[in-house]
């Protein structure tokens, strides 16, 4: 099979690119739940996950699963502390598997 190769990318490009913003997300959880079930929700409702308070919390950027970390206090604000970044081959991999 033949290998593509990328067209060289100038310094102001590559600029452009660094400036994009994107989404950071950090996930407490997930879970599926029927609609009849969220019709319920209101405030002082609990909503209980299959997830230790123990376990690293996801750092996802635009959608896709890039670290790990724990959650932290930041002066009055939350933070999180990376315990782990995946390497460029796994978000390869990740971004295949969602194709």
């Amino acid at each position: 099979m033949p290998v593509a190769h990328a067209a060289p990318v100038s310094p102001e490009a590559l600029e452009r690119l660094r400036r994009i913003r994107v989404p950071v997300i950090v996930q407490l959880a997930r879970r599926m739940m029927p609609l009849a079930s969220i019709r319920t929700l209101s405030p002082g409702s609990i909503l209980e996950f299959e997830k230790s308070v123990e376990e690293e919390l996801e750092l996802l950027v635009n959608n896709q699963e890039i670290g790990r970390g724990g959650c932290v206090k930041v002066g009055e604000n939350f933070g999180l502390r990376i315990t782990g970044i995946v390497t460029p081959a796994e978000r390869a991999a990740a971004i295949r598997d969602t194709d």
